[in-house]
């Protein structure tokens, strides 16, 4: 990367430089500015004067000092050594960086994102001779005991090439040769790293139609609202309602391959728990630590708000490149809105014209950009891999009539709104079931039909009628009190009771109830749709409501969460022969 002098600096404003003199520089173009090297991304050109967006704090700098141009734009490094990092907005290694310069980040300090002296085991797949194209499998590497890590050839250099030289079986670091290809009368020497603009998405060979859920284990989301694999969902609510909390359960217990979990702009202390947090947790399908599948993005509230903006492209670039290895990866953004707020400053500060709420106008294409990279796709190399998309949205009070969380919802086909009063109420995951949604549900039902016995569909459909039942049937109560709906009506309010208690509402901190497999989802919600169902016919046999409610069974339901195992889901049905034994003898007492 061979630097030259494109122009000097003319203004400062804040993050935002205007360099003037401008001779041979392109848009969106990594430059180095004054004697100490801030980073910096060239984001508007006018003739020979240029808007430069620093990533780092101008303190310092002054008019005339020179700005240098890299030739390349603003991009990740890409190979072993990423599973398990602590990065920042633009993929500079926080540990690397506190061990030469201190607890905090000294400006213009800079270390390559992987590291130059680890050596990896390189495993070549393919011999001399071999004909290789874009996104072709030369080795593998073990990334960790988790991760497989497949060496590819980058996606733009040839369209298709003959292997000449391959390395043999053994340890190297990420920047020494390990292939050589010829195309054309050239050659191209391969390492196991490689580079590419955050901004870009990296090509794919198809998308795919979406079929798969990713499980949670969280109940209300895999059962009401499912995310599938490649899909995109939003997690709106205000301050304190548990978007946070929400994506540590759904990176610990998702069947995704891969995490990246990016702290876009959050408080530090909330940040800090993730970096304390995450490496103690134990994944549950390996018995090892959670980071051996996870790449931390840390960028808080008060590092530089353009390196905010840039994180989550950053984010969804190491992503892609897991996609195109055929991981499945799930992306937890949080949160967008911060994101957001650094394009409205940024914006401001290059005197854009302001559209709704101070955001600039093209908020909602920034949006979709970020949004649309998500898909299941097949990769160049024929495999299939997956991008899902979980960002947080932190609207102002809580107002989801705000820009950023309307532009979301339009180009999101998921939507899991936090609801304050079920967060006050200690209720979580605190996602509410009248304003939530899910256009997933028809392309993962064949999925949880055949998981199912084809009973899923017509299960969530039952249940999230009693819901809206329930919902008239309060505003009812709340004026003329409980005591004047039959006991057919009063049964409805009592079966929803016990399902957002039972079902809904779920203990991160318990060992049993913090995670459901598929079986016990579908075991809980069909025996307390047997409840409803068998209870509904013993009160048209005149079984008075009070009886059904007392029933030592009906206990059994509401504890069922805490005391059926996940291995032990054949005591959902020895409870169920119980609730059918005990409402038959209640109903025969009252036919009598």
């Amino acid at each position: 990367m061979q630097e030259r002098i494109v122009g000097q600096v003319k203004r400062v404003n804040g993050p935002v430089i205007t360099v003037k003199g401008i001779t041979d520089a392109m848009m969106m173009e990594l430059v180095n500015v004054g004697e100490q090297r801030l980073v910096g991304e060239l984001v508007k050109l006018s003739g020979t004067e240029a808007i430069v967006q620093v990533y780092e704090d101008t303190t310092g700098i002054s008019p005339n000092d020179n700005v240098y141009g890299t030739g390349m734009p603003l991009s990740v490094e890409l190979g072993p050594g990423i599973i398990g990092t602590i990065y920042d907005g633009i993929q500079r290694p926080l540990e690397t960086l506190r061990n030469v310069g201190g607890d905090y980040i000294q400006r213009g300090i800079n270390r390559p994102s992987l590291s130059r002296e680890n050596s990896w085991m390189f495993e070549p797949l393919v011999t001399v001779g071999d004909e290789v194209t874009p996104g072709s499998i030369l080795g593998q590497v073990v990334e960790t005991e988790r991760v497989l890590h497949k060496i590819l050839v980058p996606p733009t250099l040839f369209t298709k090439g003959t292997i000449v030289e391959i390395a043999p079986k053994g340890s190297y670091s990420v920047d020494r040769t390990i292939a050589i290809v010829e195309y054309e009368g050239q050659t191209f020497q391969l390492t196991m790293m490689q580079r590419w603009p955050i901004r870009v998405p990296r090509p794919v060979r198809e998308r795919l139609a979406l079929h798969t859920p990713l499980i949670t284990g969280q109940r209300v989301i895999d059962m009401m609202f499912p995310l599938a694999k490649g899909g995109t969902v939003a997690i709106p609510g205000g301050f304190g309602t548990g978007k946070t909390m929400t994506q540590h359960a759904i990176a610990r217990w998702c069947d995704a391959d891969i995490i990246v979990y990016i702290g876009c702009g959050e408080r530090g202390n909330e940040m800090t728990d993730v970096l304390r947090e995450f490496p103690r947790l134990i994944d549950p399908r390996t018995g090892r630590s959670l980071m051996e599948r996870t790449v931390l993005i840390a960028n808080t509230s008060n590092m530089p708000v353009s390196a905010r903006e840039a994180s989550i492209y950053t984010g969804i670039t190491l992503a892609e490149y897991y996609r195109d290895q055929g991981f499945h990866v799930a992306i937890m953004a949080d949160s967008t809105s911060r994101w957001a707020e650094a394009l409205r400053e940024l914006s401001g500060r290059m005197e854009e014209m302001p559209a709704e709420e101070g955001f600039p106008a093209y908020l909602p294409t920034r949006i979709a950009e970020f949004y649309e990279r998500a898909g299941y796709m097949k990769v160049l190399n024929n495999q299939e891999g997956s991008v899902s998309v979980i960002g947080a949205v932190s609207p102002p009070g809580g107002d989801f009539s705000e820009p950023v969380t309307q532009h979301t919802r339009r180009f999101v086909r998921c939507f899991w709104a936090l609801d304050r009063s079920l967060a006050s109420a200690r209720h979580y995951p605190a996602i509410g079931w009248l304003e939530s949604y899910s256009e997933y549900v028809n392309d993962v039902a064949a999925w949880w039909d055949e998981h199912s016995d084809g009973s899923w569909r017509e299960s969530r459909s039952q249940i999230m009628d009693l819901l809206q039942r329930e919902v008239r049937l309060q505003q009812i109560v709340k004026l003329v009190g409980p005591d004047a709906l039959p006991d057919s009506q009063n049964f409805i309010l009592e079966v929803c009771s016990l399902f957002k208690n039972a079902f809904l509402q779920q203990n991160a901190f318990d060992d049993i109830d913090r995670y459901s497999t598929v079986e016990k989802q579908i075991g809980m919600l069909q025996l307390i749709l047997s409840y409803w169902r068998l209870g509904s016919e013993a009160i048209k046999k005149g079984v008075p409501m009070v009886k059904i409610r007392r029933m030592k069974v009906v206990q059994d339901i509401a504890r069922m969460k805490f005391s059926v195992d996940n291995d032990d889901v054949g005591e959902l049905d020895r409870i169920a022969l119980r609730l059918e034994r005990s409402l038959g003898q209640l109903g025969g007492m009252y036919e009598e």
